[in-house]
């Protein structure tokens, strides 16, 4: 099919300081630019999860430094805030600010649908958490193409009641060769139903990060196996024949930052944690009021300057973050310093020897956490380094490689555009 002119959405500019931020609204049309009159060319996104952007100059990845070379490396790309992981997942299949698609943090509260966190698979897999938003899969099959997607966070929920057409259950037991060969098999399916949007999703990166903090071995290992993943997935295109024909993003949610056992914000000796609803812990931490209580009181106190954080009523998060509106924010949200975590006694006791030397979830403006961004295709311009730019742009980027149009979001086209060759601009 021949694919209709795609809807250009700019993010909105008009934020007031201490003031939450709205959703985007549409403002221009641009044409699009296909592979052909018939199909685009297929679009593989792949996230290295906490693959921060300077992992890569450590040498041990020589399989996306060939990509980097050979295509687009941008000098890093800035995470949504939080710098977490689910919510930046579904900001770069969404393109909006987490604020706006709805998944604020990996651990929420919603008074309907009551608690979510990464480990409860009933709260994962609901769509109804993920429903505030429309991710580009939704929008590819609406206008003809297949999709699939391995693991990426939000697939495999049923978002307004829909699914990829080919999708996976998370499941950390398989390797990342063994998810290659998913998307391989995929791309290996009938014409007439083989995909031509696909995600893979590595996480090797990111637990060894936790586990063992960002400059450790461990890190580094992870970092040569998803690297080796890599060879097998490019040598499994060049034997298809696929590998000069298939647009390739690989890129991660966010970076990684060390964090010494002993630099914890103890929060129970500056408030009575049993006057308030603690909705999360951990780099940013949330609070709710508490019939019977003076939570303006707490709210005075923590809003003063405090040790190694920083605390907002939701209404008074700096501008910059783009965060505050949505309900499922918590009333009072305290952000750590790079390097600090926000806990408890009890917390730190019950969990002693499984406490992360290395976490991600700060001020998306801080360097650690800056995120990787590699493309290669045959959209893309070759030996191309280009400049940072935030991870609401890649949705806009994607919805134009694939000839489709943009559901209303928070990204800029223009901003990236010039990745693109001319032909493909």
């Amino acid at each position: 099919m021949k694919f209709p002119f795609r809807l250009l959405l700019t993010a909105l500019a008009a934020f007031s300081a201490g003031c939450a931020t709205q959703p985007p609204a549409p403002t221009a049309v641009a044409p699009v630019a296909t592979a052909s009159a018939a199909r685009p060319a297929p679009l593989l996104l792949i996230s290295i999860d906490a693959f921060r952007a300077d992992y890569i100059d450590r040498g041990l990845t020589p399989t996306l430094a060939m990509l980097a070379k050979n295509g687009v490396h941008a000098d890093a790309m800035q995470p949504s805030f939080p710098s977490l992981t689910f919510p930046n997942h579904y900001t770069l299949v969404t393109g909006l600010y987490p604020d706006h698609h709805g998944i604020v943090n990996n651990t929420m509260f919603d008074p309907q649908l009551g608690k979510f966190t990464l480990g409860n698979r009933e709260a994962v897999s609901d769509g109804r958490w993920w429903a505030e938003a429309t991710p580009i899969w939704e929008t590819a099959e609406a206008h003809g193409l297949h999709t699939a997607t391995m693991f990426w966070p939000g697939s495999e929920a049923d978002i307004h009641g829909k699914h990829p057409d080919d999708w996976k259950p998370y499941d950390g037991a398989v390797t990342p060769i063994q998810r290659v060969d998913q998307v391989l098999a995929w791309l290996d399916l009938p014409a007439e139903q083989r995909p031509g949007f696909l995600t893979l999703y590595f996480d090797a990166v990111d637990h060894a990060g936790h586990d063992h903090g960002p400059d450790s071995p461990e890190v580094d290992q992870a970092l040569r196996d998803t690297d080796a993943a890599l060879a097998h997935l490019v040598e499994g295109l060049r034997q298809r024949g696929l590998y000069d024909g298939i647009n390739l993003i690989v890129l991660a949610d966010h970076g990684m930052a060390g964090v010494p056992l002993e630099n914890n914000v103890l929060i129970e000796k500056l408030i009575p944690l049993n006057a308030v609803h603690t909705v999360s812990l951990g780099i940013l931490a949330g609070f709710n009021p508490k019939p019977g209580h003076d939570f303006a009181a707490i709210e005075r106190k923590l809003e003063q300057p405090q040790q190694h954080m920083r605390c907002w009523d939701k209404t008074r998060i700096p501008a910059r973050f783009h965060y505050g509106s949505n309900p499922r924010v918590p009333q009072l949200v305290c952000l750590a310093d790079t390097g600090w975590r926000i806990t408890t006694a009890d917390y730190q006791t019950q969990h002693k020897g499984h406490i992360s030397t290395g976490d991600h979830g700060y001020d998306n403006a801080d360097p650690r956490m800056r995120a990787l961004f590699v493309a290669h295709g045959p959209a893309f311009q070759a030996g191309l380094r280009y400049p940072e730019f935030p991870n609401v742009d890649v949705y806009p980027l994607m919805t134009h490689l694939l000839g489709i149009p943009t559901v209303a979001n928070d990204g800029d086209y223009d901003a990236v555009k010039g990745m693109l060759k001319p032909a493909a601009q």
